[in-house]
C-alpha cells in the first residue's frame, strides 16, 4: 500500500490498528481449538470419561464464540477504518482539484478524475480492509498453527515449512505478470467513462442525428477492449487457485501417509493426526488467503498510482508570501503578454499583447473563431498564467493577489454556461452565499432575466435539473449573468455570454450595465456588432494579436477586419429587413 496515501487515514488510525489486534486475539483462540479437540478425543473418548468430554465441549463452546465476537468486532472495525480512508482520500483529491489552475485539469480529463475518485479508491478501500484484517490474520495464523504442529510432530511441521516459499514464488511470479495488464485497464477505464459522460450529455444531439447505433458501436469497441484486458489479467491470476489445490491436496496426502504411519508405530495419537490435520489446513487457508488478498493490492497499486498522481500534481498556481488582498479599482493593463497553452516552447495562442483598460470602462472585444477572444479574458482572473509579459489589475501584477480575493472581484461568464442542480435562489447565490431575496431579484432584474422567473409555478424556488436542461439557452445565459452581478465585482467578463439572447433583450442588459454598474469595469465577447457597438472601447482580434482598438466609429475608419463584419452584419441585416 502506498505510504503517501495512507496519510489519509487520519482520525482513523484507532480503527486501524485495533482491527489486526483484535484479528490476533482470534487467531489465538483457533489455534487452541484443535488442541482441545485432540485431548477430547485423546483422553475423553479413548478413556471413556465422559465428565472431561463434557467441561472440554462447554470451553470449545466458549472459545468458539469468544472467537465469533472477535472476529465480528475486527471486521466491524476493519471496515469503518477502510471506509474512513477511502472517505479522506475522496476528500482530499477533491480540495486538491480545487486548488488546479485550468492548465492542471487540462491535464487529467475529467472522466479520468471521476474514475480516479470512484473506482481506484473503492479498489484502494477494499485492498486496504483486506490487509488490515485478513492479511494481518493470514501471517500470524502460520506462525500460531505452524508451532502448535511443531510440538505434537517437528517432521511433519517443517514439510509444512516447505510449502511457503513454494507458494510465495508461484504468487510473485504471477503477480508480475498480471500487474501490467491492471494498469491497462483502468487507463481504459478512463476512455469508457469518457464515452459515457460525452454521450448522456450530448444525448439530444445524439438523438437529433440519429447516431446512436454510431454511439453503440463506439461504447461496445472500448468495452471489449476493457474485457479483453481484464481477461488477460484475470486468466494469470486463475492460477492462483488450481496452484493452491495442488499443493493443498499434495500436503494432505502426505500428512495422511506420514501421520498413519505415526500412528500405527505408536509415535503419535488419533486426536493429534486430527488436530495437525486442522493446523495444515489453517496453514494452507491462511496462505490462500494471502494470495487473494495479494490479487486486491495488485488492482489496487495500479489504481493507487492513478490517485498518487492527482495528489502530487504540482498546482501552477500558488499565493505569494504576503499576497495582496485588496484590488482598488478595475484598471486593467497586459504589458507585452504572449501566451501559450502548452508551456514556453507551444504554440503561441496570445502574441505580444499591450492593452490598457480604465475602470469603469465598457469594453468590446470581436474576432474570428480561434483569434484568441477568451484567452485574452481567461488571464485576468488568472485561470491561466501569461507564458511572458504581465497581466495587471488595478496596477499590480495579478500574480501579486491572493488568487481567491482576485477571483471575488473579477466576475466571469463563461462560454459554457453551467448551473448547478438546486433552485434558482440557490444556483444565483453561487455569486453571494449571503445575499438576501431581493438582492437576488435586484440582479435577475439587470440580467433581465426576473421576467421569464416570475412566469415559473414556482418563481424563485424553481428547482434547475442537472446541467440547467430545463431552461433555454438565453435563459440559462441571464441567469449565470445575474449570478455574476451579484458578486458586485469590480470587473465583469461577459465571454460571449448573451449570444442566445434577442437583440431586444441583449440591449437592455447592456443599459442596465451601464446604469447600475457604472464604476464596474466591463468587456464583452461578442460576435454581433450591436453587442460592443455602443462600447467605450472596442478591441479586434486576429490570430492572437490586437489588430485594432477604438471605438465603433474609428475603427470603420481604420480596421478592415471591423468593418468587414459590420457591413456584413449591419448593412447586411438591413438589406434583408427591406
Amino acid at each position: 500500500m502506498n505510504r503517501k496515501l495512507l496519510k489519509s487515514v487520519r482520525e482513523y488510525k484507532k480503527q486501524a490498528f485495533l482491527a489486526p489486534v483484535l484479528v490476533a486475539l482470534e487467531v489465538l483462540i483457533e489455534v487452541l481449538i484443535p488442541l482441545l479437540m485432540a485431548n477430547i478425543i485423546d483422553i475423553g473418548i479413548m478413556e471413556g470419561d465422559m465428565g472431561y468430554i463434557i467441561r472440554m465441549g462447554l470451553l470449545l463452546v466458549f472459545l468458539a464464540v469468544l472467537a465469533l465476537l472477535f472476529g465480528a468486532k475486527a471486521g466491524q472495525t476493519a471496515a469503518v477504518a477502510a471506509a474512513g480512508y477511502a472517505k479522506n482520500l475522496r476528500h482530499d483529491i477533491f480540495y486538491k482539484i480545487q486548488e488546479f489552475s485550468f492548465g492542471n485539469i487540462d491535464h487529467f480529463s475529467t472522466s479520468s478524475l471521476v474514475t480516479r475518485m470512484t473506482t481506484d479508491i473503492t479498489n484502494v478501500q477494499m485492498a486496504f480492509m483486506f490487509s488490515i484484517r485478513l492479511l494481518a490474520r493470514a501471517p500470524f495464523m502460520v506462525i500460531m498453527s505452524w508451532i502448535m504442529t511443531a510440538t505434537i510432530n517437528i517432521e511433519i511441521a517443517f514439510l509444512l515449512l516447505i510449502t511457503i516459499p513454494v507458494l510465495g514464488g508461484a504468487l510473485i511470479f504471477i503477480a508480475k505478470k498480471a500487474h501490467p495488464h491492471f494498469i491497462a485497464v483502468f487507463d481504459e477505464y478512463d476512455v469508457l467513462n469518457n464515452t459515457v459522460q460525452e454521450n448522456v450529455n450530448a444525448s439530444r444531439v445524439v438523438k437529433a442525428y440519429v447516431r446512436e447505433e454510431h454511439e453503440n458501436e463506439k461504447f461496445q469497441k472500448i468495452s471489449l477492449r476493457v474485457f479483453d484486458l481484464f481477461t488477460k489479467a484475470e486468466k494469470i491470476v486463475a492460477w492462483n487457485a488450481p496452484v493452491m489445490q495442488f499443493v493443498m491436496y499434495a500436503v494432505v496426502l502426505l500428512l495422511v501417509l506420514i501421520g498413519g504411519e505415526s500412528i500405527v508405530t505408536e509415535q503419535m495419537q488419533t486426536g493429534e493426526l486430527t488436530s495437525i490435520m486442522v493446523y495444515a489446513m489453517q496453514i494452507l487457508m491462511s496462505l490462500m488467503m494471502v494470495t487473494f488478498v495479494f490479487v486486491q493490492i495488485m488492482i489496487a497499486e495500479a489504481s493507487s498510482d492513478r490517485i498518487r498522481e492527482v495528489l502530487e500534481e504540482v498546482p501552477e498556481m500558488k499565493d505569494e508570501e504576503n499576497a495582496l488582498t485588496t484590488v482598488p479599482n478595475g484598471d486593467i493593463d497586459f504589458e507585452n503578454v504572449s501566451f501559450s497553452y502548452t508551456g514556453k516552447d507551444g504554440n503561441l495562442s496570445l502574441k505580444n499583447v499591450n492593452l490598457h483598460i480604465k475602470s469603469g470602462q465598457i469594453v468590446g472585444v470581436i474576432g474570428g473563431t480561434g483569434s484568441a477572444k477568451s484567452t485574452l479574458v481567461q488571464l485576468i482572473p488568472r485561470l491561466y498564467d501569461v507564458t511572458s509579459g504581465c497581466v495587471k489589475v488595478g496596477g499590480q501584477d495579478v500574480r501579486k493577489y491572493n488568487l481567491e480575493k482576485l477571483r471575488d472581484q473579477v466576475s466571469m461568464v463563461l462560454q459554457k454556461n453551467v448551473l448547478f442542480t438546486g433552485s434558482i435562489y440557490e444556483n444565483i447565490r453561487w455569486g453571494d452565499e449571503n445575499a438576501s431575496d431581493e438582492e437576488v431579484k435586484r440582479v435577475c432584474r439587470l440580467a433581465q432575466a426576473d421576467g421569464f422567473i416570475n412566469e415559473f409555478p414556482g418563481g424563485y424556488n424553481t428547482m434547475i435539473v442537472e446541467g440547467g436542461n430545463n431552461v433555454s439557452g438565453g435563459q440559462k445565459q441571464r441567469l449565470c449573468i445575474a449570478r455574476a452581478l451579484l458578486k458586485k465585482p469590480k470587473i465583469l467578463i461577459l465571454d460571449d455570454s448573451t449570444s442566445a439572447v434577442d437583440t431586444r433583450t441583449d440591449a437592455l442588459i447592456r443599459q442596465a450595465f451601464r446604469e447600475e454598474i457604472p464604476d464596474t469595469t466591463k468587456i464583452i465577447i461578442a460576435q454581433r456588432i450591436s453587442s460592443v457597438e455602443d462600447a467605450d472601447v472596442i478591441i479586434v482580434m486576429d490570430n492572437g494579436e490586437i489588430n485594432g482598438i477604438g471605438t465603433s466609429e474609428e475603427l470603420l475608419k481604420t480596421n478592415a477586419i471591423y468593418r468587414e463584419v459590420y457591413e456584413s452584419q449591419v448593412r447586411g441585416g438591413a438589406e434583408n429587413h427591406e
